[in-house]
């Protein structure tokens, strides 16, 4: 064979495959479509069950009771089998819509959300109420083994009794038997009210605040600047008494008001020996909310 003739084939053969390589890119275009319907086809076989339990538990992950979707079935386009379409409940979810758009309709479950809110309101009114009930009680327990303790020694009365928001407050009428006029130093007949006190107030918990107190008279004060400096000194004279007496001084201040918080109006004319006095404070250990309702508690 000559080398022209083996030329010629060679040219024939390469023609040959150039023309072929089309099937090539045939069989790969229908591969992939093959593969293109099965995908197709798969994604149109929604288990719902398995979708539901999707839901509920999305529903769950964000605090709602109720489902998250609502919907209907509706057939896919072109395929024989039923798919459940769900559009989201805007109103559902209102802290991520309604945060942007305060107009979306509210949460289905807004009554309900309420009605927890009030119930826990309740709840814990109920909670303080009690509490405040419960130291009221304490409270007068102390004020009758102080008044007992006072009756045996013939001096009951020369004290009285109340309870405010701060707690119970024993009140010892100064007049001219606890103090003289314009003085602080104590007189027997004060020391002895308060060795009658102090041992009921020494094992109890509670801080005490001593507060003095003057009437409305205006009589000029002789040993002292002001009647703020008296009262203040009234105060702090029992409290030192106090102390001897065996009570920690971590649990006792003092405070003056001079007549600022007069017991019973000044046109009364009790007034001149009520409103000079000392109240001994026995402090509730509640928070602010529950010391609150001591007043209406102790009726």
């Amino acid at each position: 064979m000559s080398v022209k003739t083996r030329r010629r084939r060679s040219t024939l053969a390469e023609e040959q495959d150039k023309h072929d390589r089309w099937m090539i890119s045939y069989a790969d275009m229908l591969t992939l479509l093959f593969v293109l319907f099965v995908v197709l086809f798969a994604m149109s076989n929604l288990d719902k069950s398995k979708y539901e339990q999707l839901a509920a538990s999305l529903a769950s992950s964000f605090g709602f009771r109720s489902p998250v979707f609502t919907g209907h079935s509706a057939p896919l386009d072109g395929m024989g089998h039923d798919a459940s379409v769900m559009p989201i409940d805007p109103g559902i979810a209102p802290d991520l819509a309604g945060a942007a758009n305060p107009n979306l309709p509210l949460p289905v479950d807004e009554e309900e959300q309420r009605a927890a809110l009030a119930a826990a309101n309740r709840a814990r009114a109920s909670m303080n109420a009690r509490a405040a009930v419960r130291e009221v009680r304490n409270f007068r327990e102390i004020e009758r083994r102080i008044a007992e303790a006072l009756k045996r020694a013939g001096l009951e009365d020369n004290v009285r009794f109340s309870i405010d928001q701060r707690g119970l407050m024993v009140t010892v009428v100064t007049s001219d038997i606890i103090f003289e006029g314009d003085r602080a130093e104590l007189l027997p007949a004060g020391r002895q009210i308060l060795d009658v006190i102090a041992p009921v107030l020494r094992p109890l918990p509670n801080s005490i605040q001593v507060d003095g107190h003057t009437n409305q008279l205006p009589v000029p004060t002789l040993y002292y600047p002001s009647e703020w400096e008296l009262s203040t000194a009234r105060a702090s004279t029992v409290v030192r008494y106090l102390v001897r007496s065996g009570i920690s001084r971590d649990r006792l201040s003092a405070a003056g008001y001079a007549d600022t918080r007069p017991l019973i109006p000044p046109e009364d004319p009790r007034s001149v020996t009520m409103n000079r006095r000392v109240d001994i404070v026995v402090l509730s250990t509640l928070p602010p909310e529950q010391r609150a309702l001591l007043p209406s508690a102790a009726g």
